[in-house]
């Protein structure tokens, strides 16, 4: 399971202050100009568990994200206005199998909180490969693929980020193993006589993949420090849904999305697994099809 962030856009060189004054800079917020350095947090943990920022390289990997990941400035927008409606779903899910709230962190370098896809064939907001996915009882077929659907995948990743954590006895070596697999980082740890994340060398990746959590992290809890002003107004609401269930083959499913009284494109918004134009029910399942309550 990897993939990480997408391409960001720049930015010319103004000043923050200019830059935001129009819509009034909070207080707390930053004076920076765009192109001055922001210092580093001076104490900085994941999971509670403290990242060693008194090693210099430990230091220099986590500004190096910091840096890129500030200045992603469309992307990030766009991630901080996703996080209403999507960790809505994903913090409960984390809380009811004991993950930590952080993990969430995880799902954002991952897909940027969207249904994404990658070029190594990783699907979902969570990025689960086909193998992992069926693994972990995720239904993966040319109808249908659980993937996409965020409450099961989320599922999926806690169960496999608590087995990780059984194993290494760390959530930081947890995280890591979702990027490079448990065996993979089980090996490095043999291999190099060591028992801490911060003390493997690692392909670039996985080496990165911590410290791009972290910076995720430090920006979108601060996000009016980094110069993100994303008012609660302008972030995607969370919509209500109907829940329609169904036991048999669907056919054609735009007649079906008719009859329901919503329209295709609709339907294949909310229910983003459904991978055809007609459904093919697996002998004794249940699936759920939603339906906004309302438009949007």
């Amino acid at each position: 399971m990897k993939k990480g962030l997408i391409l960001g856009l720049g930015l010319s060189a103004v000043s923050m202050t200019a830059a935001v004054s129009d819509v009034g800079m909070p207080k707390q917020a930053n004076t920076f100009n765009w192109f001055e350095s922001i210092p580093l947090p001076t104490k900085m943990n994941f999971c509670g568990e403290a990242v060693p920022l008194h090693i210099w390289d430990v230091r220099e990997r986590l500004d190096r994200e910091m840096v890129i990941n500030i200045n992603l400035h469309g992307t990030t927008e766009l991630i901080l206005k996703r996080t209403t409606r999507v960790f809505s779903i994903i913090e409960p899910i984390l809380k009811q199998y004991g993950v930590p709230d952080d993990f969430k962190y995880l799902a954002v370098i991952e897909s940027g909180l969207i249904n994404a896809t990658s070029s190594a064939g990783a699907k979902g907001v969570w990025q689960f490969m086909p193998s992992t996915a069926r693994e972990y009882g995720m239904e993966v077929t040319d109808t249908v693929d659980e993937r996409y659907d965020i409450e099961k995948s989320t599922i999926n990743a806690c169960k496999y980020l608590l087995k990780a954590k059984e194993k290494f006895g760390n959530w930081t070596l947890a995280a890591a193993s979702y990027n490079r697999g448990v065996s993979g980082v089980s090996r490095s740890l043999d291999q190099q006589f060591v028992g801490d994340y911060y003390d493997l060398l690692l392909t670039e990746e996985t080496s990165r993949y911590v410290f791009r959590i972290l910076a995720l992290k430090e920006i979108m809890e601060r996000p009016q420090y980094y110069g993100y002003i994303v008012p609660e107004s302008e972030k995607y609401p969370i919509i209500k849904t109907r829940k329609v269930e169904v036991t048999e083959n669907i056919a054609d499913l735009a007649k079906f999305a008719k009859d329901q009284g919503s329209n295709y494109k609709i339907m294949k918004q909310y229910n983003q697994w459904m991978r055809d134009t007609k459904l093919v029910v697996q002998p004794g399942k249940t699936y759920v099809v939603e339906f906004p309550l309302s438009d949007f």
